[in-house]
């Protein structure tokens, strides 16, 4: 049975138990809710919940075991010989699967049975030929060792999912009879509700920490593979970035990290000044119409695509700044001879950041009490120097905050710097040359065809761990900050 339809039977369980739960709680006490321990959607709530929760969580936890669990069965029918050398085991398997995929199409389309399926053999049929007719491409032959690997791979799928539904409505059936037993006016439906939504909320909560985790050990493995084949020192402290597949490339972090700081350091140079001045022209000047007008308008630039940045670096800021630095441009200087440079990038980095750093300060220094305004005028002071002596001083730790977030933002753009920056990687302090960054070399490095078993693939993992412990420590700064120097108010 589809995942899909095994879930719509679950919620459409959890449903008709939610009016069962809740009809009988009333009949046990005659129709009168006043006599019951808690209101009457308290217990449909527990029957929908009691159905739910076992059903739901151990379909979930099955899904993400089954594969993992039928891929070590299965890998075992695979000999070593078939894994080429500089590949892996993982990449066989996603032949294997394809394979599998495709006899399920076929099945599915009539092509085959289900037991011609599982009988058929590689050295007397052409399976390459026969998938390819039900419109599942295969790059090469598939071999005897491959095909039998696949046919067992369905057999232990069909039967995980048959033994998956079996298990999952029963649990979903249990608790809808147990709980709809347990629906009675002395039932304490209200608690049992109110735990699980605790529990649901604390989950929520641990989902997002164990994603972080998750994210950094993943990384964090793939580092250590990497530092096992390439030299840490010449890593973090070498000066050239020359990968080549070779087995002899240098591969330092140094060139791309000058670069991605420099074209951030350009970003912020953009977006500070601009987006302060917007927030205190919005905050303290702005009457409520234009407010209400000005403030969305200058936040649509926060939903624009970055791709769309990208190309406005590549096809309009480039070519105007060449027309200006270039050696044919209206200032007559040879200073800028592409359209790809740090400060492409920069520029237009630095007005997607605009928005970000706006919307931030703009809701910090309304958070600034009026009673401080009304003080600071009060006493004599002009409304500028109120903004500059009183609201600012009192709201800079939030706005210093907000400048290391866009910075951290910045670090990790990847499109714009893609289409602005170029692709080079080298120390120049010439803003009007082109420089590559730290994203830009992930994607460069595990794109085309190059292997996860070469130091220049995993190198990208390097890479990502050394940007991810960078933005991570301007995030805590920022928050430390914000909170060491944050203004309280009574």
């Amino acid at each position: 049975m589809p995942v899909s339809w095994l879930v719509l039977i679950i919620l459409a369980l959890a449903v008709a138990g939610y009016f069962v739960g809740r009809s009988r709680a009333l009949s046990s006490v005659q129709g009168d809710g006043r006599n019951l321990h808690s209101l009457p959607v308290y217990y449909g709530a527990n029957v929908a919940i009691s159905v739910l929760a076992p059903a739901l969580g151990v379909l979930v936890l099955w899904l993400l075991a089954q594969p993992m669990l039928i891929e070590r069965s299965v890998s075992g029918l695979l000999p070593a010989e078939l894994i080429p050398e500089g590949s892996n085991l993982n990449l066989v398997m996603a032949d294997v699967r394809r394979v599998a995929d495709g006899l399920d199409a076929a099945v599915g389309q009539g092509a085959l049975s289900n037991n011609e399926a599982n009988a058929l053999r590689a050295e007397d049929t052409d399976i390459r030929a026969l998938l390819g007719e039900v419109g599942v491409a295969l790059g090469q032959e598939v071999r005897p060792e491959v095909l039998n690997a696949a046919q067992s791979y369905r057999s232990l799928s069909h039967t995980g999912n048959l033994a998956m539904t079996i298990v999952v409505i029963t649990l979903g059936l249990v608790g809808f009879v147990l709980s709809v037993r347990n629906s009675h006016g002395a039932y304490r439906a209200r608690n049992v509700v109110e735990r699980a939504v605790l529990i649901l909320l604390m989950s929520a909560a641990s989902l997002a920490i164990l994603t972080t985790v998750g994210i950094v050990l993943s990384m964090l493995f793939e580092s250590i593979n990497f530092f096992r084949l390439h030299s840490a020192a010449d890593f973090f402290f070498g000066d050239t970035w020359a990968p080549n597949f070779r087995g002899d490339s240098d591969l330092s972090i140094l060139p791309l990290l000058w670069g991605t700081l420099y074209i951030s350091f350009i970003a912020l140079l953009v977006a500070v000044p601009v987006g302060l001045f917007a927030a205190i022209y919005l905050s303290e000047y702005a009457g409520p119409k234009t407010r209400a007008i000005a403030k969305p308008l200058l936040e649509i630039l926060a939903g624009i695509p970055t791709i769309v940045y990208g190309l406005f670096a590549l096809l309009t800021v480039g070519p105007m700044l060449v027309n200006l630095f270039g050696q044919n441009g209206a200032l007559g200087v040879d200073w800028m001879s592409g359209a790809t440079s740090v400060l492409t990038a920069g520029a237009v980095m630095g007005i997607m950041l605009i928005p970000f750093v706006s919307s931030l300060s703009d809701d910090i220094i309304n958070a600034v009490p009026q009673s401080m305004r009304d003080g600071s005028l009060g006493l004599g002071a002009t409304p500028s120097e109120t903004i500059r002596q009183v609201v600012i001083p009192a709201a800079l730790p939030g706005i210093v905050g907000a400048i290391l977030l866009a910075a951290s933002r910045a670090i990790g753009e990847t499109m714009i710097v893609v289409m602005g920056a170029g692709a080079i990687a080298k120390f120049s302090l010439n803003p009007f040359e082109s420089m590559t960054t730290i994203t830009t070399r992930i994607v460069s490095q595990l794109t085309g065809d190059g292997d996860f078993a070469s130091p220049e693939t995993l190198v990208a993992f390097a890479l990502g761990l050394t940007l991810f412990v960078l933005t991570l420590g301007l995030n805590v700064l920022a928050l430390f900050i914000v909170r060491k120097y944050r203004e309280q108010y009574e």
